[in-house]
């Protein structure tokens, strides 16, 4: 499939791809469950990778290739040079365990995480959450039969809401709390510096939240949160399929240094730039964080 094939993806497609997000989740919990079998080893980059992780990243790559027969790019594969990459629209960004430290922790908060990116733009994305059954669906309106950009979650499978960042406006104009949801393990003096410039900024105290892996855009999606900086090392396949759902649900993620929206596959390395990720992009956020 070359840059000018046109995709249509329709809601089957979609539920077929959330059902592959949920097999996955099912095979990491098959070590979850039993601790004893997860042969915990050390990456070259001293992350961690557990045989749940190589097991959910098998499962996807079997599957996503019946669904739609295009590059991939995994967490647990090698991946091409940018030359190569710059050739491929669409193509697979998975993480098959997002949140591995939280794994190995036994907190829940992990994830599985399948975007489909079009010339850099994560437009598709799905996050399952397999302790909790809930999975988090992103679609972008250029690649659907009706042309409507949506966000919706669904638990064990069934729809149960459409998804919709809260009004950061009207929060600010009532003078209620922004709340900053923030990396449990991943925090940065930079961080620090940009939310304690923002409390000067904003018209009430700030409420501090930590959450593990993709989860933290999901809250935002869905009205839980308003805010998520990170000034801390991430790549792209953390963050593609998040950044779909919350992008569908009416936020945004963008660059810290310019406030451009983040974009994949433009560098050799997969590892993104700091970024902030924001519900309500209607709001002035230009004024607040300048």
């Amino acid at each position: 499939m070359n840059k000018n094939t046109a995709l249509n993806i329709s809601n089957e497609f979609s539920a077929q791809l959330i059902a592959i997000a949920r097999a996955a989740g099912e095979a990491i919990l098959a070590f979850y469950y039993a601790p004893e079998t997860a042969n915990i080893q050390t990456k070259s980059d001293d992350s961690p990778l557990t045989a749940a992780d190589m097991a959910a990243h098998n499962l996807i790559a079997c599957e996503l290739p019946t669904l739609l027969n295009v590059p991939m790019i995994s967490e647990e594969s090698a991946f091409p040079s940018l030359a190569e990459r710059k050739a491929w629209s669409p193509y697979w960004l998975i993480d098959p365990l997002d949140g591995t430290k939280e794994f190995i922790a036994r907190n829940g908060q992990f994830t599985v995480n399948i975007a489909l990116v079009v010339n850099g733009v994560p437009v598709l994305g799905v996050v399952h959450v397999p302790v909790s059954d809930e999975t988090y669906l992103g679609v972008d309106k250029s690649i659907t039969q009706n042309q409507v950009t949506y966000a919706e979650k669904y638990l064990a499978g069934v729809k149960q809401a459409d998804l919709r960042t809260r009004s950061v406006s009207q929060r600010f104009a009532q003078q209620l709390p922004l709340d900053v949801v923030m990396s449990l393990r991943h925090g940065s003096a930079e961080q620090a510096a940009l939310v304690a410039k923002l409390q000067t900024r904003w018209p009430a105290p700030l409420n501090p939240l930590t959450a593990g892996s993709s989860l933290k855009f999901c809250w935002i999606a869905e009205g839980r949160a308003d805010f998520y900086p990170r000034l801390a090392p991430t790549c792209e396949w953390d963050t593609a399929a998040a950044q779909a759902v919350l992008t569908a649900a009416g936020g945004q993620v963008v660059y810290a240094d310019n406030l451009q929206p983040l974009r994949c596959n433009t560098r050799e390395s997969l590892l993104n730039p700091f970024f902030l990720a924001m519900g309500d992009a209607e709001f002035d956020w230009q004024s607040l964080l300048a």
